[in-house]
């Protein structure tokens, strides 16, 4: 921990050419009743004058919606969990640079966020959604803020392990959806989603943290 990690206090005074702040498993939990939510905050406020661009993935995105828009997540009725496809509804965006009109990722998640209510919230622009899904990719600020919902970064076995890790808790969960073959878990899962993932990490380097 301490050869490869630092405290918020020593890089402060840094200025920065991207961020990416991560997924917590606390999406059950009320923003304000998360332990650290108050250095959160003080980290989201810190971005705005000191990095170029930020890219909030999963619960980081709801809870950077909810701060900087005041945008409410939701519970819903089942996880949101499996590989579903969505659109690019800003086919200019660069971020969607060498994208197809449709392509998958992963999502595994309790929580979510209306699609209607970042149509509806000026500063917002809702730049590829699922049918599925709902609300996948949000920009703010010229791109200043990146959110993603779901998790492009996952690694072909993350799903399986995070179905496997549930049904030995004894937990109530359906297999990820479109995600093993022929939707069996018996068979193993099928990637589908990893060149469009990489599309998007390089195209938000490329043209918000390197511009």
């Amino acid at each position: 921990l301490n050869k490869f990690y630092s405290d918020f206090h020593n890089i402060k005074d840094q200025k920065l050419d991207g961020l990416i702040i991560t997924g917590a498993p606390v999406e059950h939990l009320e923003f304000e009743n998360v332990s650290y939510w108050e250095e959160l905050q003080e980290v989201f406020e810190w971005s705005k004058a000191n990095v170029k661009s930020t890219l909030n993935i999963c619960w980081a995105a709801q809870a950077g919606l909810y701060h900087y828009f005041d945008i409410q997540k939701h519970e819903l009725g089942e996880k949101m969990f499996g590989v579903f496809e969505h659109k690019v509804l800003d086919p200019n965006s660069p971020l969607f640079e060498g994208f197809r009109p449709e392509f998958n990722a992963p999502h595994s998640r309790h929580t979510g966020i209306r699609t209607e209510d970042i149509k509806h919230c000026p500063g917002t622009e809702l730049l590829s959604a699922s049918e599925q899904a709902g609300a996948f990719i949000i920009s703010a600020n010229k791109g200043q803020q990146v959110f993603v919902t779901g998790h492009c970064e996952y690694p072909l076995y993350r799903l399986d392990s995070e179905y496997k890790r549930d049904l030995s808790k004894g937990l109530e969960i359906k297999a990820p959806t479109n995600y093993y073959k022929n939707n069996d878990p018996c068979f193993p899962p099928v990637e589908s989603w990893g060149h469009h993932a990489n599309l998007l990490f390089m195209n938000w380097l490329n043209h918000y943290v390197n511009k």
